[in-house]
Formats: C-alpha cells, sequence, structure tokens
C-alpha cells in the first residue's frame, strides 16, 4: 500500500491550540477553511463550553476537535471512508482521546444511535452538518437526505445545528421545528445556522 498524502492544520485556539490535525488528500473530504471556522467559533463563542458537539460527516474530526479544545463537553464522530476514519482516530488520539468518540459508517444510519446516547444524557448538543458537496459522483441527493434527517431533531436536544454548505444552494427558512437564525458565506462554501 502506497504512503497516503496527508497535509496539516492546526487547532487555532483554547486548550490544544497549535495541535497538528493531519488531512487526508482525498476527494470524498475537504477541510473546512481556517476563516470559516474561526469565524464559527466566534459565533459560538463560550456557549459551547460543557455542551456536546456532533460533527456528523466528520472527515479529519477538524471541527470538533477545535471544539474540544474550546470547552466543549464531549465530541461524537461520524465518518464512513476508511482513509479518513484512520487519520480521524489519529487525530483524535494525538488531542483528546478522552472527550471524543468516534463511529464508524454511514452518516444518515450511525446518527440516531449518537442521537439516542445524547437524549439519554439530557445535555444540549450542537450538530454540524457538513456533507460532501452534491457536485460530486453519487452526491446528486446528499442534501436533500441531510435536511430530511435535520428535520428529525427534537429541540429540547439540540443547542443548534450548524450546515456548512455550497454557497449556490439556498437553503430554507426552517427545518423541521428549527428556524434559519443566520447565513455567512466564505467563498464557495457558506455556514448556516439553525435553532
Amino acid at each position: 500500500m502506497k504512503h497516503l498524502k496527508t497535509f496539516n492544520t492546526h487547532i487555532l485556539a483554547g486548550r490544544y491550540k497549535g495541535k497538528v490535525i493531519s488531512i487526508p488528500a482525498i476527494d470524498t473530504t475537504r477541510s473546512s477553511k481556517s476563516i470559516l471556522k474561526e469565524s464559527f467559533f466566534n459565533t459560538l463563542q463560550f456557549d459551547i463550553i460543557d455542551k456536546n458537539f456532533v460533527e456528523v460527516f466528520a472527515g479529519s474530526g477538524s471541527v470538533g476537535l477545535e471544539a474540544l479544545s474550546r470547552g466543549a463537553k464531549h465530541a461524537y464522530f461520524i465518518e464512513k471512508n476508511q482513509i479518513a476514519l484512520t487519520t480521524l482516530r489519529n487525530n483524535i488520539k494525538n488531542i483528546d482521546p478522552l472527550n471524543a468518540t468516534v463511529f464508524s459508517g454511514d452518516s444518515f444510519e450511525k446518527f440516531y444511535t449518537i442521537y439516542n446516547i445524547i437524549k439519554a444524557k439530557n445535555i444540549k448538543t450542537y450538530f454540524y452538518f457538513d456533507p460532501p458537496f452534491s457536485v460530486r459522483e453519487g452526491m446528486e441527493e446528499i442534501y436533500q437526505k441531510t435536511l430530511a434527517l435535520i428535520a428529525t431533531i427534537e429541540p429540547n436536544v439540540c443547542e443548534m445545528v450548524i450546515i456548512e454548505h455550497m454557497s449556490n444552494l439556498e437553503l430554507p427558512s426552517a427545518i423541521g421545528q428549527l428556524s434559519l437564525w443566520k447565513t455567512k458565506k466564505f467563498g464557495k462554501s457558506t455556514l448556516s445556522y439553525y435553532k
């Protein structure tokens, strides 16, 4: 097996500031830009402290690990791609293995496993959805499936749902019982916040 190419980014702030996060150079995952991440966590500020954080299409886990660095109580990650999964597990091992749980498999199937754990613990949770952009082969329906999944989230479990999506995609003003709070555009990517 040939050596996998990776590139590195860093935790931006908090207790693990400066720690390295590896990102596999594969076309199914893309790293959330630093400027986007910075803006996202500036929006959340201290609200994230002691809350759960779920990174649904985790890739390398850079957003969830940043959340842990900034005081989130526990982060849950779901990733299907085996290469990304190996990188994700290594990143967690190097940064915060005690407060992170990884689920291997399809995000749409594994989501409810995490959702039921969170519901039982009764801790308000941030859900971060960064589905692969739908321009990719086999991903044409990814946004419809993602929105249908989000529509099942109950407000008493949810602090906020954040969707990182293609900027040319207009999302609805409400998904299930959640309403669009704000959007912020970063070139080809946009963050939409629902609460």
